[in-house]
């Protein structure tokens, strides 16, 4: 660590992204106490998982998984929260790594040729600044090596935030609200689409209709958590 560096931790030191506290040494975005206390879901190995049971019937998939558990007023929902409302962008890329790691370590990913990360409508990616769903696609390609693609799929319509929307409205919130603009680059692919949370799983439903009509396309799921 330079001198420089040094006197600006002391004058502003770097603070969890979730409780606040001051990172110690070796602490990177999150402290020790904060992410023990991620809730893993720990089932991205097995067939049947959380994720493919909760879009099963609706999206046909080659395989699925979502890391950790979403519950409100969990460490879980404190990172969300950190990645898509506060402008932290590296910790979008921290978090992807860690989604690279458990799709490698399931061994059910190995075959997936291009990452697609559910789009955001130009107006709400002007105001966020990123897509974070973007961001953990390019984490998950540092550590899985694979091509991230964010323009063959498109948000062609602007919809209200999915999180403010009842359980039975969320369908009809982002019904029609995805198409694909560059079919030739998803032909005979094997695709995984990525997202930070599955609730109902009507955006990534959504999402994957179109997407399902190109000609060879096989397509499989990552979140970096699930609703439950």
């Amino acid at each position: 660590m330079s001198p420089l560096t040094a006197i600006l931790q002391i004058l502003f030191p770097s603070t969890c992204a979730t409780c606040g506290r001051v990172l110690m040494n070796g602490e990177r975005q999150l402290c020790l106490h904060c992410l023990a206390s991620l809730n893993e879901v720990g089932d991205s190995a097995v067939e049947g998982n959380s994720a493919e049971r909760q879009l099963e019937g609706r999206v046909s998939l080659e395989a699925g998984c979502s890391l950790f558990r979403f519950r409100k007023g969990n460490t879980v929902q404190h990172v969300v929260h950190a990645m898509k409302f506060r402008g932290n962008s590296e910790f979008c890329l921290m978090m992807g790594r860690q989604m690279g790691l458990e799709l490698l370590h399931s061994g059910r990913f190995d075959d997936v040729d291009l990452l697609i990360p559910v789009p955001l409508h130009w107006w709400r990616r002007l105001n966020r600044g990123y897509n974070q769903s973007e961001l953990l696609c390019r984490g998950i390609a540092a550590v899985m090596p694979r091509e991230v693609n964010t323009t063959a799929v498109v948000r062609h319509r602007y919809t209200r935030q999915q999180s403010l929307q009842h359980g039975t409205l969320r369908a009809s919130n982002v019904e029609g609200a995805f198409r694909v603009s560059h079919p030739e680059q998803l032909e005979g692919r094997h695709v995984l689409l990525v997202d930070d949370v599955l609730t109902t799983g009507a955006t990534l439903s959504a999402c994957a209709a179109p997407m399902l009509d190109v000609s060879g396309l096989r397509l499989s799921v990552a979140t970096f958590c699930i609703a439950c």
